[in-house]
């Protein structure tokens, strides 16, 4: 058995090597998807532009937006001078949110009244407006504690703090959100390439009909397939190891858990998605049909029900339901543990087992589906 998968494996590398389109696949895409979309997906948000509409324009109110300013989150965009420019600034995209300081803002304060200031934010993107209410918000209060002390040190009062907010974040200290994302951009450039070079070096046995002299060859169902898969997936084990190398270079990525626990989860994780191509090519009768279906199959769920970018737990449980037969779902909560947390394997040893259960249950069916069609 093993010097039949071999000779199909050293075949199947030999057939690599002389598919330009192939070699394209591997070597190019990868690193193409990963620099675009190691850049493009971020919720991150470094300059939020920021109008203004003051209707007190006092010292006082000059000195409550220069808060704004003094922070590297805000940059003054345009000034308002009535309601008809601010919905303009809104309606066409100029700024993202809106300051209204109110008449008597300065009188107010001197009063030691409560003023209301008023902060009109672009709801298109929910999550983007969410991001800017909490930064105003903050930037608000630094202003309104500022100016608390300021007051009480001048009536001779220590101010007092009965609770002091802490907050620590574990992990990813800095929150940004790449290192969230690169987890899960592995997992789909591995799913994507494996599937789409599985499915497609099966279906090219079909149309040039060499198929059919393994057909009447010994060997057996279970070894083809094994030998298909061996090529692709140390092929795979080497762009997964260049994608992290350039994440490192370029995003910062490090591996904070253990390298052995990686490397063995990314195996699983590449038998299951292998496993996915040789079933599509069970399927699918040409290489453009199987190219489409590994599309399909691969992408549109990594994207959508793995948790990549929606958060699992916020889907309604049909939903859910389905994500679990999606390997990438398990293979990133594998790798934000050992990229991103570095905890032990404990944290995640049940992700391996469904890989495992995923990786058997489509080879034994593309093995059966197989037998079946040399049968005919």
């Amino acid at each position: 058995m093993l010097s039949k998968i071999l000779s199909i494996t050293k075949k199947e590398f030999w057939q690599i090597s002389r598919d330009k389109r192939t070699l394209m696949i591997i070597f190019v895409l990868p690193v193409a998807l990963l620099i675009l979309f190691g850049y493009a997906i971020t919720l991150d948000i470094n300059t939020i532009k920021l109008g203004v509409y003051d209707k007190d324009n006092t010292e006082a109110s000059r000195d409550f937006i220069s808060g704004f300013i003094g922070t590297s989150y805000f940059k003054i965009i345009s000034y308002a001078n009535n309601d008809a420019e601010v919905n303009e600034l809104l309606d066409r995209g100029i700024v993202q949110c809106v300051a209204v300081v109110p008449e008597n803002f300065s009188k107010d304060l001197a009063t030691k009244q409560n003023v209301n200031i008023q902060f009109l934010i672009d709801g298109v993107d929910a999550n983007t407006a969410t991001i800017i209410l909490n930064y105003v918000n903050a930037a608000t209060r630094f202003y309104s504690v500022n100016f608390t002390k300021e007051f009480l040190a001048v009536k001779g009062v220590k101010p007092y703090q009965p609770i002091n907010l802490d907050p620590q974040f574990w992990y990813n200290k800095d929150l940004n959100t790449t290192q969230f994302f690169i987890p899960g951009l592995i997992a789909m450039l591995l799913i994507i390439i494996s599937v789409i070079l599985t499915s497609i070096s099966l279906v090219r046995e079909k149309e040039l009909g060499t198929i059919e002299q393994i057909r009447v060859s010994p060997v057996t169902s279970f070894e083809l397939i094994i030998g298909k898969i061996i090529p692709y997936l140390i092929i795979s084990l080497l762009i997964a190891y260049s994608i992290l190398f350039i994440g490192y270079i370029l995003f910062g990525v490090v591996v904070k858990g253990s390298h052995l626990f990686l490397f063995i989860g990314t195996i699983c994780y590449l038998m299951a998605t292998l496993s996915m191509g040789v079933f599509i090519s069970t399927i699918a009768d040409s290489q453009q049909v199987a190219f489409q279906m590994a599309q399909l199959i691969s992408q549109l769920p990594t994207v959508i029900l793995s948790g990549f970018i929606f958060p699992i737990e916020s889907m309604p449980w049909p939903v859910q339901i389905l994500s679990n037969f999606t390997p990438a779902k398990y293979y990133i909560i594998i790798l934000r543990d050992i990229l991103i947390k570095g905890v032990g394997f404990e944290a995640y040893k049940m992700q391996f087992v469904y890989l495992i259960i995923f990786a058997a249950i489509l080879i034994a069916i593309a093995t059966i589906r197989t037998k079946r069609s040399n049968a005919v």
